[in-house]
C-alpha cells in the first residue's frame, strides 16, 4: 500500500483543484453574469472582456477581486460591476473604498477605527474637497509623496474610476434607457430638418430642436466620463467607440448601433428584476459578436475562462504542498514523500505553465513584458531549473526548491497586480517581440538561477546551523548544484545584458549610458563572475560560496525592483512604496543569515557531536564540510 503514497497524494491534489476547471452553472431563473462577463469591450487599448474590467477595476478600488458586505453576503466581481454600470444607487452604498490613513479620514471629520471600507454615498459629499487635495499630491513625483498625499490621491484615482464606470454603459441614474434612445432616434429626423429650417431662416419647430440638444448635452457628458469603449466597429479594422461617442454618431447616420440598443434592454431588464429578459439580450450579444467579431469573440471567452481558472493561484497553493511534502521527506527519509513532492511539483508546474502560455496567447508577446509577468516566469524558469536538479541528485532539495521559489514569486507576482490589468499595453520601446524574447528572456533567466542559488544557500545554512540534518554528502550536493547554479547565471546574465546594450543601441542609440537599470543587469554579472573566480582561485570553499550566493540574492533583487524603485532613468517603472520595505527587509533577511553562516563550525548543530565527551576529553567535531 505504501508505494501507492505518492499516487494517492497525487490524486488528493487533482481532487483539490478540480472544481476550479468544472464550467460554472447557472440556475435557470438567475442572472446569467458568465455569459454577460464575456462580452468584449475595449479598455486600456485593449480589448478584453467584461469580467477582466471588473475584476481589476474592483481590484483597484477595492484591492480585492471579491466584494464582502456587512451582512457577510459576497458579490462576485462581476455582480459589482452590474449594479455599478445599471443599478447606481445600490452600488454608491457598497463598502468598497479603502482608507486606513488616519489623517485623510480626519478630513472629513471622521475618527479612527477598526473599520477601512467605505461606500461612495459617504464620500459623496466631499468630492470637491478630495480633488482639490489630491490635486496638490499629484504635483509630487512618487517618492517625494508623504503617507496622507499618497492615500488621498490614491482615494481621488478610486472614486475617479468609480464615476467614469457608472457612465460607461448609460447615464448614470437612467431608469427606461432604451425607451430613451427610441424617442432620441424618432425625435433626431425632426430636430434636423429644424435645424436646416434655422440656419435658412425660416419658421422652426424650436420644442423638437430643444429636446434633442439637452438629449446630446446628455450623450456628450457620457461620452467624456466613459471608461469603457463598449461599441465595436461594423467592419474589421475600424474604431471602438463609448456608448456616448455612439449615440452622438447616430445623428448623422439615423440609426443606433445595435450593441447600444441591447445595452439599453440589459440595464432596463437589470433594474426590473427580470432575469429571463436579461439572459436573453445577454445571449444576443455574445451572438452578434460571435457573427461580426469571431477573433475578438474568442479571444475575450479564452480570457474569461482564463480569469475562472486562476491558474496561478492555484499553482501557489500546490507549490506549497510540495514544499512541505519535500521537508517532510527530509525529516524521516521517506523516498516515498520525495517522489510525491516531485508528482504534486510536476503538476503545479503543468498549470503555471498553462498561466504563461495563455498570457503570451492572450496578449500576443514573449512571456515578460512588465514587473509581473517577470515575477512570473522567473518563478517558472527556477522550478524547472530545481526540477532538474532534483531528478539528478534525488535528495529533495530541488523539489523543496522549486515549492518555496515558486510559491514566493507568485505571491510576488500576486501584489504586482494589484495596480489592475497586468497584460496592459507595451510601452513603445519595449514594442518589439524579438528583443522581448532574446533579452529579456535571458536575463530574467539569470534572475531565476541567481534566485536558485541563493535559495540553496538558504537550506545550506538553516540546515547546517539550526537542524542536524546537513550531512556531509548532503552539504557536498548542495555545493555542487549551487555551483552549477551559478555557472548558469553566468552565462544568461552575461548574454542578456550584452543584448540588452544591442537593443539599448539600437532604441537610443547608444550601447551603454550607464542607466541604472544596466548598471544593476551588469552587476548581477560582476557578482557572479566574483563568486566563480573566487571558488577557482581557492579564496573560498563550500561555506563561503554559500555565503557569497546569499549575497547574489540581494543584487538580484536590487536590479529587478530595486533600480526600479528609484524613480529615475529610462527603464524606471516607478517608485512602488508598498514594494519598499518589503525589499529592504527581504536584504536585512539574507545579511543576518550571512552573519549567522559566518559563525565558527562548532555552533552548526549539524556539525556539533551526538556523544557526549567524557572528563578530559576534548569535543569532537564531525565531519564539516569545507570552510571559507
Amino acid at each position: 500500500m505504501k508505494r501507492f503514497l505518492p499516487w494517492i497524494i497525487l490524486a488528493f491534489a487533482v481532487v483539490l483543484i478540480a472544481p476550479s476547471w468544472m464550467p460554472p452553472k447557472t440556475a435557470k431563473d438567475d442572472f446569467d453574469f458568465s455569459n454577460f462577463g464575456e462580452i468584449p469591450v475595449l479598455v486600456g487599448g485593449r480589448v478584453k472582456p467584461l469580467d477582466t474590467v471588473a475584476r481589476n477595476s474592483l481590484l483597484i478600488i477595492h484591492g480585492k477581486q471579491e466584494l464582502r458586505l456587512e451582512d457577510g453576503k459576497r458579490l462576485s466581481a462581476m455582480q459589482w460591476l452590474t449594479d455599478v454600470l445599471f443599478n447606481a444607487p445600490v452600488a454608491d452604498q457598497y463598502p468598497v473604498f479603502v482608507v486606513q490613513n488616519s489623517d485623510v479620514l480626519g478630513l472629513f471629520g471622521w475618527q479612527q477605527s477598526d473599520r477601512k471600507y467605505f461606500s461612495f454615498a459617504e464620500f459623496a459629499p466631499f468630492l470637491k474637497q478630495i480633488d482639490e487635495q489630491a490635486a496638490q499630491s499629484d504635483k509630487l513625483e512618487a517618492v517625494q509623496r508623504s503617507a496622507y498625499q499618497s492615500a488621498i490621491l490614491n482615494l481621488r484615482n478610486g472614486l475617479s474610476l468609480y464615476q467614469r464606470l457608472k457612465n460607461s454603459i448609460q447615464p448614470e441614474g437612467a431608469q427606461n434607457f432604451a425607451a430613451e434612445l427610441h424617442q432620441f432616434e424618432s425625435a433626431v429626423p425632426g430636430a434636423a430638418k429644424a435645424a436646416r429650417e434655422r440656419a435658412m431662416g425660416e419658421d422652426f419647430d424650436k420644442a423638437k430642436l430643444d429636446d434633442v440638444a439637452q438629449m446630446i448635452q446628455r450623450y456628450e457628458r457620457l461620452s467624456e466620463m466613459a471608461y469603457v469603449l463598449a461599441v465595436p466597429p461594423f467592419e474589421r479594422n475600424g474604431e471602438w467607440h463609448s456608448v456616448g461617442d455612439s449615440l452622438l454618431r447616430s445623428v448623422a447616420t439615423g440609426e443606433i448601433h445595435p450593441i447600444v440598443a441591447e445595452d439599453a434592454l440589459i440595464g432596463d431588464a437589470y433594474r426590473a428584476d427580470d432575469r429571463m429578459l436579461f439572459n436573453q439580450h445577454a445571449q444576443l450579444i455574445t451572438d452578434w459578436f460571435g457573427k461580426e467579431q469571431p477573433n475578438t469573440t474568442k479571444r475575450a471567452s479564452f480570457e474569461f475562462l482564463f480569469n475562472r481558472l486562476q491558474p496561478f493561484s492555484q499553482s501557489m497553493t500546490l507549490y506549497v504542498l510540495a514544499f512541505l511534502l519535500a521537508c517532510a521527506s527530509w525529516l524521516g527519509s521517506s523516498t516515498l514523500l520525495r517522489q510525491s513532492a516531485f508528482y504534486i511539483l510536476l503538476l503545479a508546474l503543468a498549470i503555471h505553465t498553462f498561466g504563461l502560455v495563455s498570457r503570451m496567447y492572450l496578449q500576443e508577446r514573449p512571456p515578460v513584458t512588465n514587473l509581473y509577468s517577470s515575477a512570473i516566469f522567473i518563478g517558472w524558469g527556477a522550478v524547472i531549473v530545481a526540477l532538474i536538479l532534483e531528478r539528478i541528485f534525488r535528495d529533495g532539495i530541488g523539489a523543496a526548491c522549486a515549492g518555496a521559489i515558486g510559491f514566493v514569486t507568485l505571491i510576488i507576482a500576486h501584489h504586482l497586480a494589484g495596480s489592475g490589468d497586468t497584460l496592459e499595453m507595451l510601452q513603445a520601446v519595449l514594442d518589439t517581440n524579438i528583443w522581448l524574447a532574446t533579452h529579456v528572456v535571458a536575463i530574467t533567466t539569470g534572475y531565476s538561477a541567481m534566485f536558485l542559488a541563493g535559495m540553496l544557500a538558504i537550506i545550506y545554512v538553516v540546515r547546517g546551523v539550526f537542524t542536524t540534518s546537513l550531512k556531509k554528502q548532503t552539504a557536498d550536493s548542495l555545493a555542487r548544484m549551487t555551483y552549477g547554479v551559478v555557472c548558469f547565471a553566468t552565462l544568461f546574465s552575461f548574454v542578456g545584458t550584452v543584448l540588452g546594450g544591442i537593443w539599448a543601441d539600437q532604441s537610443w542609440g547608444r550601447f551603454w549610458g550607464w542607466d541604472p537599470k544596466e548598471n544593476g543587469a551588469v552587476l548581477i554579472v560582476l557578482w557572479c563572475a566574483i563568486i566563480l573566480h573566487a571558488r577557482w582561485g581557492g579564496f573560498i570553499r563550500q561555506r563561503g560560496l554559500m555565503i557569497m550566493a546569499l549575497f547574489g540574492n540581494i543584487v538580484t533583487s536590487f536590479s529587478w525592483f530595486g533600480v526600479n524603485m528609484l524613480g529615475v532613468g529610462l527603464h524606471s517603472y516607478g517608485f512602488m512604496q508598498k514594494a519598499f520595505p518589503w525589499l529592504v527587509g527581504f536584504m536585512i533577511s539574507q545579511l543576518a543569515l550571512m552573519a549567522v553562516a559566518a559563525m565558527p563550525l562548532d555552533r552548526w548543530r549539524s556539525f556539533q557531536t551526538a556523544r557526549v565527551p567524557s572528563p578530559g576529553e576534548r569535543p569532537q567535531i564531525s565531519p564539516a564540510p569545507s570552510a571559507g
